[in-house]
């Protein structure tokens, strides 16, 4: 019983830490426009401080997962938390656009730190049957934040334009430091060991991140980490145009869209609290990935053929629910592959998650300015030429290892 409280606190705490980056992430989204006009800055300019924070994330995540591996879950987190707290007082703080870049920037970093050790942290701390729920729950706390970050920046925005970004390193700091004093190390054994010993096969830390994407695709689980870019390059280009697209073609206001995106989210959030676990234990992962990749890439395409409100709601509701269920399914899978590498396969895949927002929103945003179209057929024919490549994994789930059932000591 008291190892499975400490199991579950530690879990909490996990989540707390992932909800807040992502909550501060999302706090900036009502605020933007006024800090438009305040600094003088374009649009071009806020898109390209959206690609910053995808770029440090994405150059840094493969080291980040290395670290944790090499020197412990713990460290990585309340390191990620600090660097978080930084980044958005910066942000805060800021009078000139450059001081706004170098806040993303930090925040990519943040990020790099903080996902890959949550991830093997939670790995360490489940069994294989657990694994699923796990990981269920801290995608619940990512998309949770997402969710509410926004409502919550245009509420304390009220007490003043910059008081969101206090707030949020405010509690930033006191959740880095409520994790050093309380998390417990996963994986102690690590910072005995060189990064060499901890995974002989996939190089060291000081192995550069090319070099990490050009060798991922000799590891088993390759193909997981195409399906991690698939669904991001896919959710970032329906994100993207969304909002534009039913403008556009329906004349959908601000509330039409909030409700439709936020009610979505919210619904795959409680699907990940109540219902993953149970689903991938009845299923198996390759059945669920499967699955969640032909309806994500089918009702994408039907968003071109629906044209009233409800069934809009009803198309864009499924897309959202495969993919917050596919999202930890594949996360589940790569975790029991990794077997003693799970930082270092947590990093790559938080790395391919962020080629595909860079290249997601770029490549949307392009196509969307020659034909309204194009995005959502794009994204359909990649999510079903995933699926395809999905039916050539390995039948049933990974073979359980001992290493892969075993709770640390």
């Amino acid at each position: 019983m008291t190892l499975l409280l400490k199991k579950r606190g530690a879990i909490l705490l996990l989540m707390l830490n992932l909800f807040l980056v992502f909550t501060g992430i999302g706090l900036v989204i009502p605020i933007m426009p006024k800090f438009m006009e305040l600094l003088g800055i374009t649009g071009s300019m806020v898109g390209l401080l959206v690609a910053a924070f995808s770029l440090t994330q994405l150059l840094f995540s493969p080291l980040a997962g290395r670290l944790a591996d090499a020197f412990g879950r713990k460290r990585m987190i309340v390191a990620g938390m600090t660097v978080f707290a930084v980044s958005e007082a910066l942000f805060g703080l800021a009078e000139q656009p450059w001081l706004l870049f170098a806040s993303r920037l930090l925040g990519g970093v943040s990020a790099a730190l903080i996902m890959p050790a949550v991830m093997a942290y939670a790995a360490d701390v489940t069994t294989r049957e657990e694994r699923a729920a796990g990981m269920g729950y801290i995608n619940a706390a990512i998309t949770t934040g997402f969710i509410i970050g926004p409502g919550i920046g245009g509420y304390i925005a009220e007490f003043g334009l910059r008081v969101p970004f206090y707030a949020a390193a405010a509690a930033g700091l006191a959740a880095a430091c409520l994790t050093f004093f309380v998390l417990q190390e996963s994986n102690p054994a690590a910072e005995a060991e060189a990064p060499t010993d901890a995974a002989p096969s996939s190089g060291n830390p000081q192995k550069g991140l090319a070099a990490q994407l050009v060798t991922a695709h000799r590891q088993s689980y390759f193909l997981s980490l195409i399906i991690v870019f698939t669904l991001s390059f896919g959710l970032a280009n329906f994100e993207t145009v969304f909002g534009l697209f039913v403008d556009q073609q329906f004349g959908f206001g601000p509330k039409d869209i909030a409700f439709i995106i936020t009610f979505g989210s919210i619904a795959g959030a409680v699907v990940q609290v109540t219902a993953f676990g149970r689903i991938l234990n009845r299923f198996g992962e390759k059945r669920v990935i499967t699955t969640c990749l032909l309806f994500a890439g089918f009702f994408i395409l039907m968003t071109l053929f629906v044209h009233t409100f409800w069934l809009i709601f009803a198309v864009t509701f499924i897309v959202f629910l495969a993919i917050d269920i596919l999202r930890p399914a594949i996360s589940t899978q790569m975790s029991l592959l990794a077997k003693n590498e799970q930082g270092y396969v947590a990093g790559l895949n938080s790395a391919f998650t962020s080629l595909g927002n860079i290249a997601g929103p770029i490549i949307a945003g392009v196509l969307f300015d020659v034909n309204i179209h194009y995005p959502y057929t794009l994204a359909s024919i990649v999510l079903l030429l995933c699926f395809v490549m999905s039916l050539r994994m390995e039948r049933g789930r990974p073979r359980e290892t001992p290493e892969s059932g075993r709770l640390p000591s």
